[in-house]
């Protein structure tokens, strides 16, 4: 099986993505890519999941310049997308950038792009390619479960559960609020993997408000116990700055994890 690299380019630079495939073609990987498509409402990210989830996909490359890297519609897409691949193909999955006409830190991206690898248009970009699609994956156990599910005309749906071996009781799930004006507005519980056309569930809740810093979070929740094998589904219309989710908390303690989206 050849290994295949998956190239996104942030501007529509034809010059640019000729110029990059035909290096790779050179180095004797495959290559296909796409030139970004900015369309939140219609869930344009998650257009290039299907080709990077493939078998031979062994690398996804996102060049692009420093100012696309910090445009936050930008950064709302490629964080879905980069969350839909680390539930695929697991959070060791490499995920490389190339940050034109500036400096970029992995640490100022959203959470699911914190892991990326900055590198270099220079001599020795090809080679870290080769050695990166060459190199095995490395198995990253998460601390939950965290999957995206874009269903034209269904909306936009947040998959999360437990991490593998741990079970919760109960769920619930906040969207920050503010200017973002994004919301909860349907939820379920499942087999993970598949939103669930119906659902029983144990003590709904809506409209619950908490605190983690000075974030505000809007939250809905459920009381039905979960496993490695069950999810909770929540759907978010608009597009959240964060997320916070977790087992639904006893008394005062709760442990949250909260999921930076822009």
């Amino acid at each position: 099986m050849n290994k295949t690299i998956w190239v996104t380019i942030l501007e529509q630079d034809e010059a640019k993505g000729r110029a990059l495939f035909e290096a790779i073609h050179r180095y004797g990987l495959g290559v296909n890519g796409h030139f970004w498509v900015d369309d939140l409402e219609k869930m344009q990210w998650a257009g290039a999941f299907s080709e990077i989830s493939k078998p031979e996909t062994a690398v996804w490359l996102i060049r692009g310049q420093l100012a696309s890297f910090q445009d936050e519609t930008k950064r709302y897409g490629l964080s879905m997308l980069a969350a839909m691949v680390q539930a695929m193909k697991g959070h060791g999955f490499p995920v490389m950038v190339l940050c034109d006409g500036g400096e970029l830190d992995p640490a100022t991206l959203p959470t699911p792009l914190k892991g990326v690898a900055p590198v270099k248009d220079d001599a020795s970009l090809m080679a870290k390619l080769v050695a990166k699609a060459n190199t095995p994956v490395p198995k990253v156990e998460p601390e939950y479960h965290l999957d995206i599910h874009p269903l034209p005309g269904l909306g936009q749906w947040f998959e999360v559960g437990p991490a593998k071996g741990h079970a919760w009781a109960g769920a619930i799930f906040g969207v920050q609020g503010g200017a973002d004006a994004a919301e909860v507005d349907a939820h379920g519980v499942g087999p993970r993997g598949t939103v669930p056309e119906k659902a029983v569930l144990e003590y709904p809740m809506k409209g619950v408000k908490f605190s983690l810093g000075e974030a505000q979070f809007d939250a809905w929740a459920v009381k039905n116990a979960l496993d490695d094998a069950t999810s909770y589904y929540v759907r978010v219309k608009g597009n959240p700055r964060a997320v916070a989710f977790g087992s639904f908390p006893e008394g005062d303690e709760a442990e949250m994890f909260v999921v930076g989206l822009k």
